[in-house]
């Protein structure tokens, strides 16, 4: 029996509604808000938000890719520029005061080499990958994808996130998302999900949704235990 059949939601799109509401109470955080990204349609937010998906995009918890981004906001490098002209060692410190020590060598070059290729393939500014995209949330996906160590998992979270200020790329609900949707009882087509909420609120939906997913299957997310859910 799905999760979201045991609240009395039915089948109806009233209840589809409710479940809706109900995530983004619950897990409407987006993972740029958690790293304190004010995200608009500008280059340096646009930018600090590509970081956030290439740290996202490796075998790591959620939570300390966060907080890494957060340490490299911190130290300065919230530009293509400062990012490249930044010190390797004083990029893998802070990766490292972020947690990500696994990779923290390896990212430190792939940050900067990120940082470079924005800046010569789209003068510093993502709005340019737009602009090269057509705005077609497809194309935009291959062309994050040509950021070394960003896949597909990488992509989805950018276009996610980055739905609220390009609504070209809406309605973005990856996979993982609409596996959250399952575990509520919602239905998984993309454009269905998108109906349950505002078009502004898509990226918190989906956030929402991906938290889910992630979350500890002994529990209900929307439930009772639901503030004892496990996010990694």
């Amino acid at each position: 029996m799905p999760v979201g059949s045991g609240h009395g939601m039915g089948n109806d799109s009233d209840g589809f509604q409710a479940v809706a509401r109900a995530v983004l109470a619950r897990y409407g955080t987006t993972y740029a808000e958690e790293a304190g990204i004010r995200l608009a349609d500008e280059p340096a937010p646009l930018f600090r938000l590509l970081v956030l998906a290439q740290l996202l995009s490796a075998r790591i918890g959620a939570r300390v890719a966060v907080a890494t981004a957060a340490e490299l906001f911190a130290a300065g490098w919230t530009t293509p520029a400062t990012l490249r002209n930044a010190g390797r060692g004083a990029v893998v410190a802070a990766l490292g005061r972020g947690g990500y020590r696994r990779y923290d060598e390896r990212t430190a070059t792939r940050l900067r080499e990120m940082a470079t290729l924005v800046l010569t393939r789209y003068d510093g500014d993502l709005r340019g990958l737009a602009a090269v995209a057509g705005e077609d949330a497809r194309r935009a996906s291959a062309l994050v994808q040509e950021v070394k160590g960003i896949g597909p998992t990488g992509a989805a979270v950018l276009l996610r996130e980055v739905q609220g200020v390009w609504p070209w790329v809406r309605p973005f609900l990856d996979d993982r998302a609409r596996a959250g949707a399952r575990r509520v009882g919602l239905p998984d087509d993309a454009a269905e999900l998108a109906g349950l909420v505002a078009g502004d609120d898509l990226p918190r939906f989906a956030a929402g949704l991906v938290r889910i997913s992630r979350s500890s299957t002994a529990v209900d997310p929307l439930g009772g235990d639901a503030g004892r859910v496990v996010v990694s």
